[in-house]
């Protein structure tokens, strides 16, 4: 199978394609805004199927610019729909659990919900999900959560949730934590190795990632004390999302019914933290 994989050289992406050998053309070689740029693509890689990480996915970013995150998020990802199902291509389009921000739902999401999403970010990733299957029937969106790693692979990469608090603990600085914030985290590790799998399901949305049932101030506590770490320099963020709770955690019933499970946040995120060798 001949895989392209957009944003290559983003968080999800860059993993995607190494683990998949896939061919992640670079902007010069491949501009999503530019439909004929994409087609020449195509036609010297002739890919079978497109894993599609392109975005904007700073979420503050996008609702200052709505019309350029637009441009990349919405249009950027018709044309790559426009051209795979010129092609016949399999796509996979990475979207996001933010989609589901503004629901009043209290429990976890899913695909099948009603949404109205609350946040820019979150409406540009639910119109470039309908146009993907618009133009390329043969798609998968998938919803995914914050993700983590337990190393960086490049210097720019976005907050990595495990890092920074592994980094905290070690320091010994005080460290805050949303109460009015629900959402499940996912080793990124496991969304890769996943992916194998993916690449079969039949055509439609899914959640991926890891289901947790705590606010995230809750998801750090608990960690804390499964692995024997003080909890006393961990405090309450009261303020974050106060005004409107943000739940955005995700079903996977859909996505186990096809065979593709992941831990749960507080147990992966426990087997996996490395507990500093000294602490202040």
């Amino acid at each position: 199978m001949k895989l392209l994989v957009t944003g290559g050289s983003g968080f999800f992406g860059s993993r995607i394609g190494k683990a998949y050998q896939g061919i992640c053309p670079g902007h010069g070689e491949m501009d999503i805004l530019d439909r004929k740029s994409i087609e020449m693509a195509f036609e010297r890689i002739k890919p079978e199927m497109v894993v599609h990480c392109a975005a904007v996915s700073d979420v503050g970013w996008c609702g200052q610019n709505p019309e350029k995150s637009w441009q990349i998020n919405v249009e950027g990802t018709e044309n790559i729909a426009r051209v795979c199902g010129k092609w016949g291509a399999r796509l996979i389009y990475c979207s996001s659990d933010q989609v589901y921000f503004g629901s009043s739902e209290k429990n976890a999401h899913k695909e099948s919900e009603k949404l109205v999403p609350a946040n820019e970010y979150g409406r540009q990733k639910l119109e470039a999900e309908k146009r993907c299957f618009a133009y390329c029937e043969d798609s998968v969106a998938l919803r995914l959560s914050w993700m983590y790693d337990m190393e960086k692979q490049q210097e720019k990469e976005h907050g990595n949730f495990m890092l920074t608090l592994m980094e905290t603990v070690a320091s010994g600085r005080e460290m805050a934590y949303p109460v009015y914030d629900y959402r499940g985290i996912t080793d990124v590790r496991l969304a890769v190795e996943n992916m194998e799998k993916v690449f079969g399901l039949p055509s439609g949305i899914y959640n991926y990632g890891s289901e947790n049932s705590y606010n995230t101030y809750e998801t750090v506590y608990r960690l804390l004390g499964n692995v024997g770490l003080p909890v006393e320099r961990l405090e309450k963020n009261m303020e974050a999302f106060a005004d409107s709770p943000r739940n955005i955690r995700m079903d996977m019933g859909k996505l186990k019914a096809q065979g593709i499970e992941f831990p749960d946040t507080l147990t992966r995120l426990a087997s996996v933290f490395v507990k500093p060798d000294t602490m202040p």
